[in-house]
């Protein structure tokens, strides 16, 4: 294989360099290795995945991030409404629906930007 001579001659050089430096340079010749290292195995397994088609992924269904959301909002609806209703009269009643279907409709809004 010819990458495995470049990385054993890369080896190679830096244990000469090191010989001839000296043991002050050590640290910085074993980083200095080491990043050449790491881009070498990089860049191995970014052609050994170029080589093999990546398996299909099942997209979700449409709908589905926004069911839980769906069924919290009318869970939590229900309760809240007796007590705005209860409580502040017909505009307790209004800012509690306006207030979840704000909530309903950035979810909404943030579910399709992520697709």
């Amino acid at each position: 294989m010819p990458d495995n001579r470049s990385v054993r001659d890369e080896l190679q050089a830096t244990l000469d360099a090191r010989r001839e430096l000296g043991p002050d340079y050590e640290a910085a010749l074993v980083d200095s290795f080491v990043e050449r290292l790491d881009a070498t195995i990089a860049a191995r397994v970014r052609a050994e995945l170029d080589q093999h088609d990546p398996a299909p992924h099942k997209r979700p269904a449409q709908g589905s991030p926004m069911i839980p959301i769906a069924l919290g909002s009318m869970g939590i609806g229900i309760p809240l409404t007796a007590i705005a209703a209860g409580n502040a009269g017909l505009v307790g009643l209004t800012i509690t629906w306006l207030a979840i279907v704000i909530i309903n409709v950035a979810a909404a809004g943030a579910t399709m930007r992520r697709r």
